[in-house]
């Protein structure tokens, strides 16, 4: 394999994981960003995120990454130059593009003359490939004083990535998308991701390849269509998970269980399970930001989204239904203190960003009560980020539960399947929890003595349904 010179700008989640995964295939990685204290992480090989793998990984691809502040020790020679910076959602919904700008305009002012492909790697609104195009030529031949054009080509990229499994959907993807409107750019793509196309790098030994693990799809596409496609699979995501939620709100009403539900129709390959599991909903930097961003595209083509709307009001109505269920057991919430087990809004990272908890602790402080957290890696993140939210932090599950009047699971970490439920449950005042993903083992639950409360399930014990044999 040809190794390849790269940039990366940003590392964060994206970026970072974008650019370890390439120096670990042998290409030559130049990551940039402007924070010093981040960049001194990184050059003694500690991640700033929390992601499995992801530490290990930069140990064994450390000879082909570098770390710089500067453009310029990035940009000049770069065969590819991957754009990687934040997009937040400003009021209206719409991505705030300030990063990609100065990102685009500081490319354009380092390009040499040799054939360059900028690729949009964050998620950015349609018609995003054209813009970043003119801002690089624009910068560049104001900083050169000669044309560019035909110099470098603009392509979307976009990632899959799920926080918490980072490196394997990087090494193992379902599919790798590009699109561009130059011949010239899906062939250095094409080059630049060789290895994982054909599965031909070895696989590290904390990241084993998949078995039956083939040729990995490569879809290329033009610019406008790759970039539809990042939002158009989240919002399918997005809403899949409501509609599950939704239909479980109607089986609390009728009598039904949301699992056994979710098993009948999940099982037809037209659907599939996942995403079929009910509960708190979803949050994160990706599901909220990129419905926001594709209702706010439709706006401005004069196109309402009604479907990708309802999928947002059902899934933050869900953390409302968390706060209600809890009132309906304890009547009333001042005074009242209650525990949340998990603060990351999934398993496998510190993510706090659109977290399901903290909005669910917000609503229960509005209401009078009293909020304690525990999560297994988020806390120091919760501290840092929120040091005016009066939440309780605790190290210890037990010690949450002491005196507490309620447990709210939210995040569905491996750990709290393991935990003491029958010590859990003498602590408290009042053993009463409410699953907030479905995730615990009821019967246990109850036989340690605590009032259940699922999300589209019985809150009692129900008798195994067993298969009627055919005959």
């Amino acid at each position: 394999m040809k190794s390849m010179r790269v940039a990366v700008i940003g590392t964060g989640y994206v970026g970072l994981t974008t650019g370890v995964t390439l120096a670990y295939l042998g290409h030559q990685v130049t990551c940039v960003d402007v924070d010093p204290a981040k960049l001194e992480l990184l050059r003694r090989g500690k991640a700033p995120i929390y992601e499995p793998g992801l530490e290990e990984l930069m140990g064994l691809a450390r000879a082909n990454l570098h770390y710089t502040d500067r453009y310029a020790e990035a940009v000049p020679g770069a065969e590819v130059v991957f754009i990687a910076v934040g997009t937040p959602s400003l009021p209206d919904g719409s991505p705030d593009l300030q990063y990609v700008r100065a990102a685009a305009r500081s490319i354009g002012e380092h390009l040499e003359s040799s054939f360059c492909v900028i690729v949009n790697k964050s998620t950015v609104p349609i018609g995003s490939g054209n813009w970043v195009e003119s801002l690089v030529r624009e910068a560049c031949e104001k900083q050169h004083g000669r044309r560019c054009r035909g110099s470098f080509a603009v392509a979307s990229n976009p990632e899959f990535l799920r926080e918490g499994s980072a490196i394997h959907d990087s090494l193992y993807p379902d599919r790798i998308v590009v699109g561009a409107e130059d011949p010239r750019a899906l062939e250095v793509l094409y080059n630049l991701y060789r290895p994982i196309i054909e599965q031909s790098f070895p696989a590290p030994t904390f990241a084993p390849r998949p078995e039956r693990m083939e040729a990995v799809p490569l879809i290329t596409a033009d610019l406008a269509s790759a970039e539809l496609i990042k939002y158009a699979a989240n919002a399918f995501l997005s809403v899949k998970i409501s509609f599950i939620n939704e239909i479980a709100n109607l089986a609390e009403r009728v009598g039904a269980d949301i699992t056994q539900v979710a098993k009948g129709i999940g099982l037809d390959s037209r659907i599939g399970t996942r995403f079929l599991q009910a509960g708190v909903g979803w949050g994160g930097s990706c599901f909220g930001k990129d419905t926001a961003a594709l209702i706010a595209t439709g706006q401005e083509y004069g196109l309402t989204m009604p479907i990708v709307q309802a999928a947002r009001e059902v899934n933050y109505r869900q953390r409302e239904r968390m706060v209600e269920k809890l009132q309906r057991e304890l009547k009333i919430l001042k005074g009242r203190t209650i525990g949340l087990l998990g603060l990351a809004f999934k398993p496998n990272t510190d993510d706090l960003r659109d977290a399901p908890a903290l909005d669910i602790a917000r609503r229960l402080i509005e209401r009078g009560a009293w909020v304690r957290a525990h999560d297994p890696v988020a806390l120091e993140n919760a501290r840092r980020s929120y040091p005016n939210l009066p939440i309780a932090y605790h190290e210890d599950p037990l010690a949450l539960a002491q005196e507490a009047d309620a447990l709210v699971l939210v995040t569905e970490w491996s750990e709290y399947r393991k935990l003491d439920w029958k010590a859990m449950a003498q602590a408290m005042r009042r053993p009463l929890l409410v699953d907030g993903r479905n995730f615990l083992d009821r019967r246990a639950l109850l036989q340690a003595g605590f009032h259940y409360v699922g999300v589209g399930v019985s809150e009692q014990e129900r008798p195994e349904v067993q298969p009627v044999a055919e005959g």
